[in-house]
């Protein structure tokens, strides 16, 4: 049975309760030493064509992924439709990491989603291509803005939520892959693989955009969204992205790169290296860093060198001042 709570709740702000899911795949510890360099792959991609498929693959190979009798879901990024710009992850990147995920032996793979501007989810993925791009999508798909949801507390938060009710469907993953477009945002700065994460929390319960998460304060929700769903892969689609007033009103961008990571803080703090952001200014990866984990000297890159993929994206508005040195 699916539990609601009233907006008024929310804003006045409810008492902790409920179970933090367990387990880690990161091993994010803000206080503590990385025993490890993370390891980020960056490999150049150069069109949307069936090229795309064994690059995907090459990618997960070398993330060295263990993923056979697993069940793994599929976290793209929709948001909106509009034919003239790369808003939304592209379908044939999602179902290359489809086949992908498949062909390492998963159990399963299933494509989720709860887009926070359309209420008709199938609508939005059919006019995006994802019904043309993926056989038998309606049939793999779960919208997760009416999934059924189970209450969880946020384990030290930095927003002013203690709880969230968060869909069973990525509750019960055994990983949750966000497939995430390469984009500025004009209230974030960037949006990648660990702010993909807002689409996580259902329409159903929180309204549409989502606007609990706004008040809350954004940076401090991916935060405690990434901390949420600790089981967790980011992929990034990079091939085109979108510059300047992002998520929705950009421009489009061509970097020609896909990135991935166990690790989403330091895939996501490489890809702004790639965009040409400094990560240390970006303040979700400010509150989710381990202790030096923004640099790049403690980062295990593999694939591609910054230098040889680094492509500066427009910067909007108050975030023009966010601009990496090069060299950096």
């Amino acid at each position: 049975m699916k539990a609601r709570i009233g907006r008024r709740e929310w804003l006045a702000g409810a008492m902790v309760s409920g179970a933090l899911v367990a387990g880690s795949s990161t091993g994010c510890n803000r206080t503590g030493t990385p025993t490890e360099k993370p390891r980020v792959t960056v490999l150049k991609s150069a069109a949307y064509n069936q090229d795309l498929y064994s690059t995907v693959r090459q990618l997960l190979t070398d993330q060295q992924l263990n993923v056979k009798g697993k069940h793994v879901v599929l976290k793209p990024n929709l948001v909106e439709f509009d034919p003239t710009r790369p808003i939304n992850t592209h379908p044939l990147f999602v179902h290359a990491a489809y086949e992908g995920f498949r062909a390492l032996g998963a159990a399963s793979v299933r494509i989720a989603e709860g887009p926070g501007h359309r209420r008709d989810s199938l609508d939005l993925a059919d006019a995006a291509g994802y019904f043309s791009s993926i056989p038998g999508f309606e049939d793999r798909f779960r919208d997760l803005n009416f999934d059924a949801v189970e209450r969880i507390a946020l384990s030290n938060p930095h927003s002013r939520l203690t709880e969230l009710y968060l869909p069973k469907t990525l509750l019960g993953a055994d990983l949750i892959v966000s497939l995430a477009k390469m984009k500025t945002h004009h209230w974030a700065g960037a949006t990648l693989s660990m702010k993909n994460f807002f689409g996580t929390v259902p329409g159903s319960i929180y309204g549409w955009p989502k606007n609990v998460l706004h008040w809350a304060g954004i940076p401090e929700c991916i935060s405690d969204l990434h901390n949420a769903f600790p089981k967790h892969f980011g992929l990034v689609d990079g091939i085109v992205g979108m510059e300047g007033n992002g998520p929705i009103q950009g421009s489009g961008k061509f970097a020609g790169v896909i990135a991935g990571s166990r690790d989403m803080v330091a895939l996501d703090a490489t890809c702004c290296r790639i965009m040409g952001i400094d990560p240390a200014r970006v303040k979700y990866l400010q509150l989710s860093a381990r202790q030096g984990q923004l640099d790049a000297a403690n980062v295990a890159q593999s694939g591609e060198t910054l230098a040889s993929v680094r492509t500066d994206f427009e910067l909007f508005g108050e975030f023009k001042d966010w601009r990496l040195a090069r060299g950096a």
